[in-house]
């Protein structure tokens, strides 16, 4: 599964194969229960998202002001699966916190490029870490730090 076009999170997990549902749930379930409130869970571009509500965030993404603010994202890809967190890109303190506890953590390399770790079987899915860095920032810290970003681009 390359890009879904599912319409709802429920559908989007139905189209999954039975081992890749299994992971996908698992990452729902720990961000839904560890992600601070007022991000707001549903389908962006073909994957599982939490973002910031254009009733927290009128402008909304940058890219595409009637897209909501995108922060987080999990999906099932073909040969792996992807966890997009947009705030380590945006914090360098958040991405050394997150690879330093991955290091600590896990025996294998991270696979990481600028907001996307990528990991090939579903034992590797460090899903109570993810859980641990979906809870590192709030709507308003993403909001604050997107926009500093944005600043520094103009």
């Amino acid at each position: 599964m390359v890009s879904s076009t599912a319409p709802t999170v429920s559908d989007y997990l139905r189209e999954l194969p039975e081992e890749k549902r299994a992971v996908m749930q698992s990452l729902r379930s720990i961000v839904q229960k560890n992600i601070p409130t007022g991000f707001q869970e549903c389908m962006q571009y073909g994957m599982i998202s939490y973002v910031v509500p254009h009733s927290l965030y009128p402008s909304g993404y940058h890219c595409d002001p009637r897209q909501p603010l995108p922060f987080l994202s999990l999906a099932a890809q073909k040969n792996h699966f992807a966890v997009y967190h947009m705030g380590m890109y945006a914090d360098p303190q958040l991405l050394s916190w997150f690879q330093e506890a991955f290091a600590a953590h896990y025996p294998y390399k991270l696979d990481m490029g600028k907001s996307c770790m990528r990991f090939k079987k579903p034992e590797q899915v460090p899903v109570e870490l993810i859980g641990e860095l979906a809870a590192k920032m709030s709507p308003k810290d993403w909001i604050s730090l997107y926009e500093g970003q944005l600043k520094k681009k103009k």
